[in-house]
């Protein structure tokens, strides 16, 4: 069989790039004006040669940076094997990658999918069915409990338990079966869980809002309380998790494993989509041949992918590079407090950073940082958020510590 190579389109310009976008895309991002061509580690290089120290990693995908050459590596011994098989068959790579990543994480069995919404929805959909065949929930009357200010994707029942206006307004009609209660609030979820419930599912660290960080015992407290009402709790650690909170889990700081978790993002290592449900023998049992799928979900190229990156957080070196390069973080931030910025949380290699409304709109700082050659991202109103490469150097996160202090002013 001969392949013919494509011929090669005429080298553009960022702005010449920037038009088409908006001209053939659909408008769903507001991205900021930077185009990256070629990116590696910590680092992105657009069309013309400009470099940029990338502080978002892409919300987490990227937590061992642009093209790790163990990633790279693993994906390119699997593209000359198979990549694709589908579920209809086995194949060589799956069992492994499930075995490592649930002696990773402390739970049996997994569910692999692709995206972080689409593990949102598989957990929705196995909480439903274990309500209903091992708690005797009533047909049809399952619900599940959310937090308000979550972010857990945004497909229709998704957005169905959104409180974001944004994320809503003109999607319905929603789908039921939620409930909305305050974050952090152990006492309204007490009061919310009732015979109905199939499960809570939270955020450890709510990130879209602007990394909240819960009160000390919140996490310790949903475990108990879903314990003692034979709720699941099941904990989205598609961003918290895989070592950006200084821990291989962020529930790992109040020492609580939940009874579902939900994985994506850095499980991708930055180079596929790969997502994951781990739960329970009994909890993951319930699901039977037919009852859900995904065509890509569990392929020979994520596998492979998603053992290195299992590999990788096996050795402890990201997760304690999180917790040391964390307080760098931290330490930086709180040095603007008063010049600027208003406030900050942190955990890890990650944090919220809330600026003078004064100074500008978190977009508007955004666009200033990338002047100065970083890249972050902005969310509601004057937040911004942090989240470089686990493999960041010292040397490069003050380099962006200080590029935020020049544009504050």
């Amino acid at each position: 069989m001969t392949y013919t190579t494509a011929a090669v389109a005429p080298a553009r310009t960022s702005a010449e790039l920037i038009r088409a976008d908006e001209r053939v895309l659909a408008h769903n991002y507001h991205p900021l004006p930077v185009v990256v061509a070629r990116a590696e580690g910590s680092w992105v290089e657009d069309v013309e040669g400009r470099r940029y120290l990338d502080m978002l990693a892409g919300y987490s995908a990227l937590n061992f940076g642009h093209r790790h050459p163990a990633l790279v590596e693993a994906a390119k011994r699997q593209l000359d094997a198979v990549t694709l098989t589908s579920r209809a068959f086995h194949n060589d790579r799956l069992a492994g990658f499930a075995e490592g990543l649930s002696a990773l994480v402390g739970l049996e069995m997994t569910l692999p999918m692709n995206t972080g919404a689409e593990a949102v929805e598989s957990a929705v959909k196995v909480a439903r069915k274990w309500a209903y065949e091992t708690k005797g929930v009533a047909p049809g009357r399952a619900t599940v409990i959310v937090a308000a200010g979550n972010f857990h994707g945004r497909t229709t029942t998704i957005v169905s338990f959104s409180d974001d206006p944004v994320a809503r307004t003109g999607f319905g009609p929603f789908t039921p079966g939620f409930r909305l209660v305050p974050y952090d609030d152990l006492a309204a979820l007490e009061e919310a869980i009732d015979e109905n419930t199939a499960a809570v599912l939270i955020e450890p660290i709510q990130g879209e809002a602007g990394v909240l960080i819960p009160s000390d015992g919140y996490l310790a407290g949903v475990r108990e309380l879903t314990r003692r009402t034979r709720t699941l709790f099941i904990a989205d650690e598609i961003q918290s998790g895989l070592g950006r909170t200084g821990t291989t889990l962020a529930v790992a700081y109040e020492n609580v494993l939940p009874d579902m978790l939900l994985l994506g993002k850095a499980l991708g290592g930055g180079i596929v989509p790969v997502s994951a449900v781990l739960a329970s023998r009994e909890i993951l049992g319930v699901l039977r041949p037919g009852e859900h799928g995904s065509t890509f979900g569990g392929n020979p190229l994520s596998a492979a992918v998603g053992s290195a990156v299992v590999d990788l957080l096996n050795t402890g070196e990201y997760q304690r590079r999180a917790r040391e390069l964390g307080e760098v973080l931290a330490d930086g931030l709180t040095a603007l407090v008063g010049r600027g910025v208003t406030g900050h949380r942190s955990r890890g290699l990650w944090a919220g950073v809330d600026i003078d409304p004064a100074l500008g709109t978190g977009r508007e700082i955004g666009e200033r940082l990338a002047g100065e050659g970083v890249l972050v991202k902005d969310t509601h109103g004057s937040t911004i958020r942090l989240a470089p490469p686990l493999t960041i150097t010292r040397e490069e996160l003050e380099t962006a510590l200080d590029a935020l202090a020049r544009v504050l002013g």
